[in-house]
């Protein structure tokens, strides 16, 4: 059965959206086809193209994306829905019928266009619920001209906008909370009871309006006493990498609480990795240290990843022993990772970091970056100045960043732990400068 071509009259409008030409779909069902639109009052070279639908079923085939309006009959009788079409049902308990039943499936099948509601002068009340229920504005056939119905449908096209950047921004608003309290949760919460360890964290993400990054970390204590700690770094800066990292954060933690460490730990850790990953070439460095229940010493296994700072009383910071860790996770299949015990003392500090740290341009001498060498120099200078906790962490970020000239575009993760002389600090203590149990967001 052949489409019907459509019924076009073509108008000059008075005032149109930005003087662009507009299309305007009309749908009444009057048999004489004596509605049209009013000649407008002046003409400014826009046109307004009509287009006539004399039902729900005809307009539905009309509505094509170049139509920027509707401008729909409130008489249109509820019979002349389309077949199959839904209803919404009665307004009451009486069983009327429903008098915006055609707006209503209007509105449905035309959610992106703007609808103007055309009905009788002595109907106002409907013609406000029918603004209510969605239509943009109303007109009153009596007091209809071209100047008021020019100015109606820009009117409409533009609130319809207006309404649609509004709802679209209210969801990217609600999505982005939701992804902040979805990203704020995955960060690690370090389980220290009974410890007599000071923490503290500072985390900053490389990727702009995020919460989490592809570097990870965390600290737990084992019933035996012992105090692990990890910090690793996924390559890449995705929310791929950002998730792979959470996951492999919480295996660590699974497989250290089960009571697996050094090698084994590892080598399940890859297993995992190379499960989880998009692809072959991510790999993953990874640097954990198991301090004795007593903290005077420790195991350190490192995977491709910078080793870790020690600072004790009365000596300046430096780096722990790593020449002989192995690969980061990922790269050789059949891989081991030696497990080295390091002296500690009965008084540090160890700090733990990612690569994002240390690979900051130095501004004023071009492509040279920090590196390790310069980190611990930075570090032992607020060391000197009395730093420690949060504000050591937060005032080496911040030195960082300005040798670097502006924002860092790699992740940063830096975790510190600190043991006093017995008598300091009591179990799970901070820092005078206060440390938190989760990172500053």
């Amino acid at each position: 059965m052949p489409v019907p071509v459509p019924q076009q009259r073509t108008v000059p409008a008075a005032e149109t959206t930005h003087g662009a030409d507009l299309t305007l779909l009309v749908i009444e069902d009057d048999p004489a086809g004596t509605f049209a639109v009013p000649e407008p009052s002046s003409t400014t070279g826009a046109r307004v193209r009509v287009r006539t639908a004399r039902n729900l079923t005809e307009a539905g085939r009309l509505l094509t994306d170049d139509v920027d309006c509707i401008l729909l009959d409130l008489d249109l009788e509820a019979a002349a829905l389309p077949t199959g079409a839904r209803a919404d049902g009665p307004d009451d308990d009486t069983g009327a019928p429903d008098e915006l039943a055609a707006l209503k499936h209007v509105l449905r099948i035309a959610p992106r266009h703007a609808v103007l509601a055309l009905t009788a002068e002595d109907d106002a009340e409907r013609a406000a619920e029918a603004v209510r229920v969605g239509a943009q504005d109303y007109l009153f056939r009596g007091e209809l001209d071209g100047r008021l119905l020019s100015r109606a449908i820009r009117y409409a096209v533009e609130r319809k906008r207006a309404d649609t950047a509004q709802h679209q921004l209210t969801e990217s608003r609600l999505r982005a909370q939701e992804n902040a309290r979805l990203e704020r949760g995955l960060l690690p919460t370090p389980l220290l009871d009974g410890s007599d360890l000071a923490f503290a964290a500072h985390y900053r993400p490389g990727r702009s309006r995020a919460l989490l990054g592809g570097d990870f970390y965390d600290t737990v204590r084992t019933p035996d006493g012992t105090v692990h700690a990890m910090i690793g770094d996924v390559c890449g800066h995705g929310p791929d990498e950002a998730a792979l990292g959470v996951e492999l954060r919480i295996a660590w933690r699974a497989l250290t609480l089960a009571g697996l460490c050094g090698d084994d730990l590892l080598s399940t850790l890859q297993q995992v990795l190379e499960h989880e990953r998009q692809s072959e070439e991510i790999f993953a460095t990874l640097c954990a240290i198991d301090i004795a229940p007593d903290g005077r010493d420790a195991g350190l296994c490192i995977a491709g990843h910078p080793a870790p700072l020690i600072a004790r009383r009365g000596r300046a910071a430096h780096l722990l022993p790593h020449e002989d860790g192995g690969p980061a996770l990922g790269l050789l299949p059949q891989a081991r990772w030696p497990h080295r015990q390091v002296e500690l003392g009965s008084s540090w500090s160890l700090m733990m970091y990612t690569d994002g740290l240390i690979e900051g341009r130095v501004e004023q001498e071009g492509t040279r970056r920090l590196g390790q060498d310069g980190m611990v120099e930075m570090v032992n200078g607020r060391l000197d100045q009395g730093l420690g906790g949060e504000a050591l962490l937060e005032a080496a970020v911040t030195q960082v960043q300005e040798l670097n000239g502006g924002e860092l575009t790699d992740d940063v993760a830096v975790l510190l732990l600190e043991r006093a002389e017995a008598g300091t600090y009591g179990p799970g203590a901070a820092w005078p400068s206060g440390a938190s149990q989760r990172p500053p967001l």
